[in-house]
């Protein structure tokens, strides 16, 4: 039994460990298919349509006895998880890469806990008590990380090697004229904006699993809607036919793996997860993600890492873990007090004494 709830308390940590992996794939993955040429509308619409066509026969099946009835209301969410998701957030994060580098977008996603905790809070999904030491730490935290994600943005500095290689004046002369790239603030903003956009997408989850709760069914239902609603951009925005052209290169393999791991799998996982840890939670362990990137990015597509990146993640992640720190003290506060045993006084909860007190008399013990 021990070993059980041992398990079943690891459960969350392990799914959205494992996700940072994925999530850092992807970001290397997809610049690179950026840089060969495919379209990022086209993209989000390949990918969510390889989401749909593999996720949705098991929610078909697998939620079909437990799954609730669709309403007018449900299906309205629905369609802006989709939105904010799918469409906005995953368009915004492909322009932002391109103006970037991958190793920068992965750091960018590091303000994802606290844009979520504010938002958190607004929509009353988080508690702020300034009393409380816990409190105190998650809004200082959430400070200090916006302020991190500031120093990315505006300092950038000179750049460093994670893995020495040769043709050292070539990549000097390549990182002088990335720093002189005009759209790398543009860049930005558009990563800030798709952070804010995957944060309100939390926050819809969350509610929308109070009257949906099947998370496999949402999964496959938001990724339908993606492509829908992402065909419908794309079409306008995207009016090349040669983009829409895909073979057995490395567009197939961004659309493909970003859809099963990073769509299907990742929108269930974090619907499981948010559903019982909140979104905070779930976007508590981003920071991962950059340091698997940064290595991926180096070796695969020669990236530099710079000073402003080193020194505004560094800020980000003491940010970071002043929020988890704090979050993690006030769920250990939540549990013992719902630990206490409340007795019933003349029908009334009063007290913790293990006993039942009815109209002042104790006939039996709880």
């Amino acid at each position: 039994m021990a070993t059980l709830s041992l398990w079943e308390k690891a459960k969350p940590y392990i799914c959205m460990i494992s996700l940072q992996f994925g999530y850092a794939g992807m970001h290397v993955i997809v610049l690179l298919s950026f840089k060969r040429g495919f379209s990022h509308w086209v993209f989000v619409v390949y990918r969510h349509l390889v989401a749909t066509i593999v996720f949705a026969p098991f929610a078909y099946f697998v939620e079909k006895k437990r799954r609730p009835k669709m309403t007018k209301w449900i299906f309205f969410k629905i369609m802006g998880l989709a939105l904010l998701e799918p469409v906005l957030d995953q368009n915004l994060y492909s322009v932002g890469i391109q103006y970037t580098s991958a190793a920068f977008a992965a750091a960018t996603v590091n303000i994802l806990p606290a844009i979520t905790f504010i938002l958190a809070v607004i929509f009353r999904m988080e508690k702020v008590n300034l009393g409380k030491v816990h409190s105190v730490a998650k809004v200082v935290g959430t400070g200090v990380t916006v302020g991190g994600a500031m120093v990315m943005t505006l300092y950038k500095g000179p750049f460093f090697n994670i893995i020495p290689s040769h043709g050292g004046h070539q990549e000097a002369a390549g990182a002088a004229a990335d720093m002189a790239n005009p759209h790398w603030v543009m860049g930005t903003l558009f990563m800030l904006g798709s952070i804010t956009c995957w944060s309100a997408f939390f926050i819809l989850q969350k509610n929308t699993l109070k009257d949906y709760p099947a998370e496999l069914s949402l999964t496959a239902l938001v990724c339908m809607m993606g492509v829908v609603e992402g065909g419908a951009v794309a079409v306008v925005m995207e009016r090349r036919r040669s983009a829409w052209a895909i073979g057995f290169d490395t567009r197939l393999l961004a659309a493909g793996y970003s859809g099963i791991i990073c769509s299907g799998i990742a929108y269930y996982l974090q619907s499981v997860v948010n559903r019982s840890r909140g979104p905070v939670f779930v976007t508590s362990f981003s920071p991962l993600s950059m340091i698997i990137t940064a290595v991926l990015g180096a070796l695969v597509l020669a990236e530099q890492i710079y000073l402003g990146s080193l020194i505004g993640a560094a800020i980000i992640v003491i940010g970071l873990y002043s929020v988890v720190w704090g979050g993690s003290k006030e769920n250990s506060a939540n549990e013992a007090e719902a630990l206490k045993l409340p007795t019933v006084v003349d029908g009334k909860i009063n007290g913790s004494n293990g006993k039942i007190q009815i109209n002042g008399n104790y006939p039996m013990e709880t």
